[in-house]
């Protein structure tokens, strides 16, 4: 089956949850197992609760998963989108969508309150949960302290597929209005292609030359590729 807009339910035999065993059944096999224990679809079924008529709760879950392309294309997905998919209704579709933005936001938790950014792999720990599965490329510049800890950041500018519109004046600006000693520009790749393009290392130069007549330094331009990510400073791009 192609990901295309249209489903068709014929793709998807019918048997209701209560009529599998008790080990095939999702909450009961958690309960007895552990999370671990369950398919990507089982533990997307927990989460849908119920299937319809023509659907069980599990196979709803996987033609979601089919639909898409697996779970890293699913989680990319607004849940206007996800309402494509009979039995998924608005409720559902908010659910799944604040549960895949709640997944993201757990891995930025995991690295504590004080942010340090001292290396490429800091940036992409922290800002790639957050850019990875964007599908417009996002610009966004870091604003740190003179200890290199993470004061905030602000979002420049949204894009297309393939480019966005940065501002040089308004990245300054941004740095100056939140006291940055440093800065940090990191955006994202939608195509997965972990190269700095020309564009990409022009930007960084009007940034880093503009930054010096302000006193304040760009310390690095990362860009985040999917599950990849490259380093304009560690390439010796600027």
């Amino acid at each position: 089956m192609t990901h295309q807009e249209s489903f068709s339910v014929e793709n998807f035999h019918n048997r209701t949850v209560k009529e599998m065993l008790p080990d095939e059944q999702p909450r009961e096999k958690l309960m007895n197992y552990g999370a671990d224990s369950l398919s990507d679809a089982e533990l997307l079924a927990i989460l849908i609760r119920t299937g319809t008529k023509k659907l069980n709760v599990i196979d709803t879950a996987k033609a979601l998963l089919n639909q898409f392309g697996g779970l890293h294309n699913l989680v990319r997905k607004d849940w206007k989108s996800l309402q494509v998919i009979p039995g998924i209704a608005k409720v559902k579709a908010i659910t799944l969508e604040a549960s895949f933005e709640l997944a993201r936001r757990l891995q930025v938790a995991a690295l504590g309150e004080e942010i340090q950014i001292t290396s490429p792999e800091d940036v992409n720990a922290y800002f790639a949960p957050k850019l990875r599965h964007l599908t417009k490329e996002t610009f966004i510049v870091g604003f740190l302290d003179n200890a290199k800890k993470l004061m905030g950041f602000s979002k420049i500018s949204n894009g297309g597929k393939t480019a966005t519109i940065v501002d040089t004046a308004e990245v300054m600006r941004q740095a100056v209005l939140n006291e940055a000693n440093s800065i940090i520009l990191i955006h994202n790749h939608p195509s997965g292609h972990n190269k700095a393009s020309t564009a990409d290392i022009q930007l960084t130069k009007r940034i880093a030359e503009c930054g010096k007549l302000f006193g304040i330094p760009v310390d690095d331009h990362v860009i985040i590729a999917g599950y990849d990510f490259v380093s304009l400073r560690s390439e010796g791009l600027f």
